[in-house]
This record gives C-alpha cells, sequence and structure tokens, in this order.
C-alpha cells in the first residue's frame, strides 16, 4: 500500500508525466501566474488613475496635475486653431474631442494586458483539454502495450489527463473573473473621464478668445 501511494504521488506523477503533458502543463502554470501578474498590475494602475480622477472631480484638472499636464494643454492647442464660421457649441466639441484623444490615451496605458487575460480565460480551457486527450490516448496506449486493463494500466495516463484539465481551470477562472472586473472598472474611469472632460471643455469654450496659454492657464488655476 505504500509502495502504491508512493509511486502515484503528486510530485512522481510530475515527474513521470509524458513530455507533452508537461510542456501543457507548464504552459498553463506560466499563463496562471502572469494572468495574476497582470491583474494586480492593472489594479494598481486603475487606483492611481482613479485618485487622479477623484482629485480633477473635486478641484477640477489643476486639482490633479499629473492630469493637467497633457489634458489641459491638448484641450488648449486645439482651442487656440481658428476655424472660420464655426459656432459656440462646435468649439467647445472640439475642444473636448481633444482631450478625449488624450485621455484615451491615459485609459488605454492603464489596462496592463487585459487582452492577455482574455486570451487565457479563452485559451486555457482547451490547452487543458488537449492535454486530457493526450493523457487519455497514452492510457489507450499503455493498455494496447501491456494487454492489461487493470487499474495500475490506466491511472497514470488517466491521472495525467484529469491534473491537466484542472489545471487549464485553474488557469481560465481567475483570468476571466480579473478580466470582467477589471473591464467594468476601465468602462468606469471612462465615464469618470467624461464628466471631467466635458466640464473642462465648456470652461475652457467660456474662456473663448482670452489670449492665454496652455502653461499661463495651467499656472494660473493652481495658484
Amino acid at each position: 500500500m505504500t509502495e502504491t501511494a508512493t509511486h502515484f504521488s503528486f510530485v512522481n506523477l510530475l515527474l513521470n508525466a509524458d513530455p507533452v503533458v508537461k510542456a501543457v502543463m507548464l504552459i498553463l502554470v506560466v499563463a496562471s501566474v502572469l494572468s495574476w501578474g497582470l491583474s494586480f498590475e492593472t489594479i494598481r494602475r486603475q487606483a492611481r488613475l482613479r485618485g487622479f480622477l477623484r482629485q480633477a472631480a473635486a478641484k477640477g484638472l489643476v486639482g490633479a496635475p499629473v492630469l493637467a499636464q497633457t489634458l489641459l494643454i491638448g484641450g488648449r492647442q486645439s482651442a487656440d486653431l481658428g476655424v472660420p464660421g464655426e459656432t459656440g457649441g462646435e468649439y467647445r466639441a472640439r475642444i473636448e474631442r481633444a482631450m478625449r484623444e488624450v485621455a484615451g490615451g491615459l485609459i488605454g496605458a492603464s489596462d496592463a494586458g487585459l487582452s492577455v487575460l482574455a486570451t487565457v480565460a479563452a485559451v486555457a480551457p482547451f490547452v487543458g483539454l488537449f492535454g486530457t486527450v493526450w493523457g487519455v490516448m497514452n492510457s489507450f496506449s499503455a493498455i494496447a502495450g501491456a494487454n492489461d486493463t487493470s487499474l495500475a494500466t490506466v491511472a497514470p495516463g488517466i491521472a495525467e489527463a484529469l491534473f491537466t484539465t484542472a489545471l487549464g481551470l485553474v488557469a481560465a477562472i481567475p483570468a476571466l473573473i480579473a478580466y470582467n472586473r477589471l473591464s467594468q472598472g476601465m468602462a468606469g474611469l471612462g465615464r469618470q473621464f467624461e464628466q471631467i472632460l466635458r466640464r473642462e471643455a465648456e470652461l475652457m469654450a467660456s474662456r473663448r478668445g482670452a489670449p492665454v496659454t496652455a502653461a499661463t492657464d495651467y499656472r494660473e488655476a493652481a495658484e
């Protein structure tokens, strides 16, 4: 009994696994570690950007200098462009559009690999399934080679198959949950940006024609 338990221990299962199954296990483990790392990094970046947006919502963009340095300058550059016959609404929309393009870059820099999480969530179960099929094939090969259908003959291949299935789920489920939650977070950040940019565009539009540069505008508002 002791020898059998030792033979089918978890460590021996990994060491004695088929090379293809080992490769599948390694891929799934790397994918799982990568998805966890990207999840924590995205959470950190979203929290940082959310803090800036909270400051901007309370005090305006000048209350969040990191955002103001890019958004206000982008909006002012658009505001300084003269378009003959442009209405006030078109002027405000043009400023908002310019700042929205900059904001899109800031949001995009905060996703930290959501596409990778989506890929892991979608592909990992199928990679695990491939390892499962390969393990079952090994079991049938062992039966054919030994002409024996006992549990000792088929157990290693079946164990490998079940383990790769489990690894596929272990990699895919957290990645899917993280992707859904973080995608919702990105959508929330986008809505916060929309509100702030609309307010700042209206403020800039109300100062139409004022002889002030982006740098001066930023310094005066900060004071």
